[in-house]
Order: C-alpha cells, then structure tokens, then sequence
C-alpha cells in the first residue's frame, strides 16, 4: 500500500514515518525543500524522542522517502492524507484553513486515478465534507473519497502512541474508504486495538471533544489546587485520591502553570467558534479557556509573593520553557507570558531548557540563557520551577544552596519533595500545598 502525507510537521512526520514501520511505502511532502533536505541528512526539524532512529530505519529499508514534488507522490498512491498546520486564524479563533485547502487544490491538480484523500489535520467540525464538495468541483473526471483520520499523539511520547494507541478513529462514508483505512491500520489488530469507524463529523467532533475535555481535567486540578492551598491540603493526594476513581482515571490530573502546547489552546478555541455557529454554547469549555488564560498571570503573582511582593532588581533563575518536557515546543507555553512578566515588573530574568532554548531565545528577548542548570544559578534570588524535565528531580540541592543569593525555590510543577527542599535550608513554594520555609533557623 503507498501513502502520500502531505506535510512533515510534527504529526506528518511522526505518522508517515510509523506508517512505513507498519510496512506501507511512504512519501511524505513538503513545500520547504530546506526541510527536506535537513530530514534526509537526518536532521529532524522537532525534537522528538526516537524520531531521528525511526526515520532513518525506514528510510534505509526503502519505505520512507521524502520529497517536494507533491505531483510525483500523490499519483502513485492509494491514499493521500493531510497534515498540514490548522493555526488559530487571527482576531476571531476560528481555526485557520489556508493550508489544509491550498493541499487540496494541489491534490485536485495531480491526481491521474481514484483517491482517497484523508484529514489528519485537526479541522472543524464539516471541513471533511467540505473538502469532498470541493474535490468533486475540481475533479468531476474522478472519484476522489474523503475520510477523516484525526490524530491523538501527545508530544514526548507520540511514536509509542501512534504504535500503541488507545483507538485509532476513522470517519468514513463509503466501504472502499473503510477498506483502506483498515488496510492501512491493519498492524494494529495484533494487539486487539479498538479502530472506530464512524461519520466524517462524529470523527472531526471526536478529536475536539477528546483535546477540550483533557484540558478541562487540567484547568479542574488547577483550581482544587488553589483551594487546596487555602485550606491546607496536598493536591497531589487529592488527586490520587480522586484519579483511582476507575471513572475519572488518573492521567492529566497534575496540577501547574496552565496547558500549552500546539493543541489544547487552539482546539478549545476552534471546538467555541464552532458551537457558536450552530447556536449550542459549551460554558464548560469557555471557562476552561479563561481560567486557564488567568492561570498564566496568577504564577506571576506567586512568585512575587514568594519574593516578598516584588521582583524588581532580583535575579529569577528559570528551570524549563517549554510548554510539556521531552519536547522542543514553545507553542503557547506559560513561560511566554510568565517570563516577560517578571522582566517587566523589574526582574532580571535568567534561563536553561534542554531542548527548547533555540526557539525560545527568539521568542523571549532579554533572557539571560544558561548552558547547563546550575550556569544560570549563582547569585540568584529565587529558582523557578516551570517545566518538569526529569533532569531537574536530580538538583545537587547543597550545591544549589551555595550558589543563589536568597535560597527560596518556587515550583510550579511539584518536581520536589518538600521535606527534602526544607532539609537543604530552602524556603519553598509549590503548588496546591503548604508553602515552607526552611531558610530560617529554628525557634528555641
């Protein structure tokens, strides 16, 4: 079976490279022939663990190949899938099309004999259906099928959830559309995976649905851990307590700085605009979208508070930038508006991320960047917490102490245990439990 996907952003080129572990040939496509040439030099545009290895594994089998001539992949294959960006159009959050439809017009232009053309992108609610309108204009000569395959491939571990997924869903309205897209997904039946086959909107509403639910478990925990804070209990517990529940589960339950990254900000805006069109508002997820935006601003103000109420004239020593760790995405990550934040209430703000400094010098001017964790440590006066690289559980904590000026840590993630903070001789701020401070010699 030959596949075609159109785009070598980060679910095209995570999919088109399992698909080629799977067995099927692949060519995937891409306008930027700079691109291309980087991932044929092995030089893989995201970081994603193990993408570097897949890739040229298949490459070298002669299964996947890349290219920037869309004309020459689409002919030769059985299914073309789309998987171009869907950004937040700017000034009204509608999800923008431009790219998912400028493909369609190039597939209209190329393909010799019938197609079937699937949505990988993350599309409204009816673009499925549009795009199968809009083929039928175009290529009145052919029967081109559209389907809907949504993704749900989390960033830091998508290969093994594109391999292993939970379901994989596919909308479909013909049985040849069935057929190949069962073809395609056929390695997974080994290991018993549910394949849903449904209607092209249920598909499309299936993914919003799923990205705006997992962020309202986050903006949830992020609120009990408030209140947590108030009352003196430990979110961490509370959340336990509440994920052994078989019906809530125990995943995104992690209290922090607010969800970021290139899905949950935008598809909960997209899933708003669409519901307002059909007159059937979501309150639910309209209030995850603000909270979660005043979530942001509200860190700010815990690491003032931790400072005293100001951080003017302080250096603030910023451990992660990127939105999740085991990803270089600074795609709506807290510490864009974090960061700025604390340098424009005075702070000299200094920072180290292990994979997510190159974008993030360009998007955060000012920042004093660091090579290593401890480069960015000596005559600070608080550390920041802010994305929970496992390379930071590790602190030489002793050695962290005799470097800042002020030993006071403020964890956004609650990477730390408490006790063994204090122990150091840290005041320490977390989030959803009882500040302490350790820093201060004991009362006789």
């Amino acid at each position: 079976m030959r596949i075609a996907m159109i785009g070598t952003g980060y679910v095209g080129l995570v999919s088109g490279a399992c698909f080629a572990e799977f067995g099927l040939d692949v060519v995937c496509v891409d306008r930027d022939a700079d691109k291309i040439a980087r991932i044929e030099r092995g030089e893989m545009p995201i970081y994603e663990p193990g993408l570097d290895e897949l890739v040229a594994r298949n490459r070298d089998a002669g299964r996947l190949a890349f290219t920037t001539e869309l004309g020459d992949a689409v002919r030769e294959a059985d299914a073309v899938f789309i998987a171009v960006g869907t950004p937040t159009r700017r000034g009204d959050g509608h999800a923008d099309l431009t790219y998912v439809f400028g493909a369609a017009e190039d597939i209209a232009a190329c393909v010799s004999r019938p197609t079937l053309v699937v949505t990988k992108s993350t599309v409204p609610v009816g673009t499925t259906r549009r795009l199968w309108d809009f083929f039928r204009e175009r290529r009145p000569d052919l029967p081109i099928e559209v389907a809907s395959n949504p993704e749900f491939l989390r960033e830091g571990s998508a290969i093994g959830d594109f391999m292993r997924p939970d379901r994989v869903v596919c909308g479909v309205e013909t049985e040849r559309a069935r057929d190949i897209l069962a073809q395609a997904y056929r390695p997974l039946n080994l290991i018993e995976t549910p394949i849903l086959f449904t209607g092209l909107e249920t598909a499309e509403l299936i993914k919003y649905a799923t990205n705006s639910f997992l962020a309202m478990k986050i903006t949830f925990i992020n609120e009990i851990a408030d209140l947590c804070e108030k009352v003196g209990a430990d979110v961490q517990a509370v959340a336990k307590g509440i994920g052994l529940d078989g019906r809530i589960g125990r995943k995104f339950l992690h209290a922090g700085p607010g969800y970021g990254g290139s899905c949950f900000p935008k598809d909960t805006l997209a899933l708003l605009r669409t519901a307002e069109q059909y007159d059937s508002p979501l309150r639910t997820v309209e209030t995850v979208v603000a909270v979660n935006e005043a979530r942001k601003r509200r860190m700010v103000r815990k690491i003032t508070d931790a400072c005293g109420g100001s951080v003017a004239g302080r250096a603030v020593a910023v451990l992660g930038v990127t939105f999740k760790p085991n990803t270089d995405d600074m795609r709506e990550s807290p510490s864009l508006v974090i960061l700025p934040a604390l340098q424009a209430e005075g702070a000299e703000v200094r920072a180290y991320d292990p994979k997510g400094m190159e974008e993030a010098r360009r998007l955060l001017p000012g920042v004093i960047w660091g090579e290593d964790p401890y480069g960015i440590l000596e005559g600070a006066d608080v550390l920041v917490i802010l994305t929970e690289w496992n390379e930071f559980r590790g602190l030489d904590l002793d050695r962290v102490r005799r470097m800042m000026r002020e030993p006071r840590i403020v964890d956004l993630r609650n990477v730390f245990d408490p006790e063994r903070v204090v122990r150091a001789g840290f005041s320490y701020v977390s989030i959803g439990r009882p500040a302490i401070d350790g820093s201060l010699p004991e009362k006789h």
